[in-house]
């Protein structure tokens, strides 16, 4: 354990060291971006800083930031009362906070959820981490200490930091979130295809296939280890201490009914943590990402007019966010909190139209490149500085959170100047509204592969090997939104130029070389083991090459 965090103090003192006068590293196409509008927005900055100062003095300090991430939900799917009449879900409080604050109408994620989770807390694209695809069951990786979160950019300017729901940042211990940052954390070690798939309750859905051992006579059945085994379920733990599973038993087998309970701990804990950092006189970032919507078994009874498993849950997480916001109103605290609700990727469309859950405007989902996969719903709200019912059409991706909520918070110092940082400072968007964004463009990958380029309105889909640029699909995102009827008008004017795109990209990366993965035994610094997950562990371990 104390080798893991001199391995983060010995990243932050590095950025420490770094940043005195030293800007920070951006990809090689920020730098194009700053040669034309560096001087504006270099006046602009001084603007905002003053803009900062003001609202602290006025607020009695920094703003709060309470942040909610929900799983694979599409553009479209929550905020818009339209909408609500369109799927037959309801989302009212959902759409109530966006009228509070601003719509982030071009907001960019990554294809799945651990990558779109990783830009965030490090403010680069995931593949720089070693982080490219989504884990289920044991693997031995995860989130390096090397890596410089923002809970951990927080804290050094005085924060308080609590996490509460799904995690999905690996299975070893510095990846673990009480050492990447918070202060205390609750959260499942895997995710939802091991608490709500990987139960009989799916099988009898017809959701989960071949994985329930009495779903099939298994006859012909040799290898008693194929399906995954003593998985840790939730674990809870503080910074610089362990983390224990909580509500499972040696031997217990995982239910429906289990992850449900686990959701409404997690929506209990989410409301005590708030309540507690908010009777305390340091700022806060708490951070919810709720396990809901993704639940594959139908409810005895439905609440929305959809029904599907999906669909259903989401009417009753936007229930629960309600509640959250109405504590938060109780607290005093509301009007300086930075509240942000928005969705990790698009939706499981693997399961679409039984989940209740449709592609709407943007075609793909999960796990593609295309806008259906990247493009979701996004609301800020700041009482002290973001204009209510206010929208924008400039473009942000999620890693653009990491650096502008870090300026705002007065911890801009502490980011490293040793790396490449993806997120660009959005801070002029929030204050000043629509047309001051900083960014017109979103590299996106597919696992670790560059999959499509976005510039402005237009969109490439990278050629193959050998293949020219102006051969490449290229498509018009306002008038061909779903990506179907690539032109060759577009691409034969633009295929240079993404081209030159792509090549500041790799030039930045030959420069900056991708950090690596981090990998250690799993389950490590879990001190209540069940004796299942204890062989579970054992056995993936003696396979794996020796170190």
């Amino acid at each position: 354990m104390k080798l893991l965090y001199s391995m983060s103090a010995l990243a932050l003192s590095a950025a420490v060291a770094l940043a005195e006068g030293d800007p920070i590293v951006h990809d090689g196409e920020f730098n194009y971006l700053r040669a034309q509008f560096g001087d504006q927005w270099d006046a602009q900055d001084v603007e905002i800083e003053q803009k900062l100062t003001q609202i602290r003095e006025t607020n009695g300090g920094s703003p709060n930031f309470l942040y909610i991430l929900i799983d694979d939900v599409s553009f479209g799917q929550m905020g818009n009362r339209t909408m609500n009449y369109v799927t037959g879900f309801d989302t009212p409080n959902i759409n109530n906070f966006a009228q509070e604050g601003m719509s982030l109408m071009r907001m960019y994620t990554e294809p799945s959820c651990t990558p779109t989770r990783t830009a965030m807390l490090t403010g680069r694209h995931p593949v720089r981490a070693g982080v490219d695809e989504v884990k289920v069951a044991l693997v031995g990786e995860g989130l390096s200490a090397q890596e410089v979160t923002l809970p951990e950019l927080l804290k050094e300017v005085g924060y308080n930091t609590s996490h509460v729901g799904k995690w999905h940042q690996g299975d070893i211990e510095e990846a673990y979130p009480h050492n990447q940052g918070f202060d205390w954390a609750a959260f499942p070690l895997h995710q939802q295809v091991q608490l709500s798939l990987m139960t009989e309750d799916t099988m009898r859905t017809n959701n989960m296939l071949g994985y329930a051992e009495s779903g099939q006579n298994n006859q012909f059945q040799l290898d008693q280890r194929f399906k995954p085994y003593g998985l840790v379920t939730g674990v809870e733990g503080e910074a610089g201490g362990t983390a224990r599973e909580v509500d499972m038993e040696p031997g217990e087998k995982w239910t429906q009914a289990k992850y449900e309970e686990m959701n409404e701990r997690y929506q209990r804990q989410i409301m005590e943590q708030l309540e507690g950092l908010a009777a305390k006189d340091e700022p806060f970032f708490l951070q919810y990402w709720p396990l809901y919507p993704l639940n594959f078994v139908y409810p005895e009874e439905a609440l929305s007019r959809n029904g599907g498993f999906h669909a259903d849950k989401l009417q009753l997480l936007d229930a629960w966010i309600g509640d959250l916001l109405a504590k938060l109103e109780e607290t005093g605290e509301a009007d300086n909190t930075i509240v942000m609700i928005m969705a990790d990727n698009g939706l499981m469309y693997h399961y679409e139209g039984t989940s209740g859950f449709n592609q709407l405007i943007y075609r793909g989902g999960k796990t593609q490149h295309l806008e259906g996969g990247v493009r979701t719903d996004a609301f800020i709200r700041w009482p002290a500085a973001i204009e209510p019912g206010s929208a924008a059409g400039d473009m942000v991706h999620v890693s653009d959170l990491f650096t502008t909520f870090a300026r705002i918070a007065g911890a801009t110092d502490f980011i490293p100047r040793d790396r490449v940082i993806d997120g660009i400072d959005q801070t002029a968007l929030l204050l000043e509204g629509e047309g001051n964004g900083r960014r017109d463009y979103v590299y996106v990958y597919e696992g670790p592969v560059l999959r499509s380029v976005v510039k402005q309105e237009f969109k490439m889909h990278l050629p193959t090997a050998g293949q020219p640029g102006a051969a490449a699909d290229v498509f018009n995102l306002y008038r061909d939104p779903r990506e179907e009827h690539a032109q060759v008008g577009y691409s034969l004017w633009s295929g240079a130029s993404f081209q030159d795109m792509v090549k500041r990209h790799q030039l930045t990366i030959a420069q900056y070389p991708h950090l690596a993965l981090g990998k250690d035994t799993p389950y490590n610094g879990i001190d209540n083991l069940r004796p299942e997950s204890q062989q579970a562990r054992e056995i993936f371990q003696s396979w794996q090459p020796v170190k």
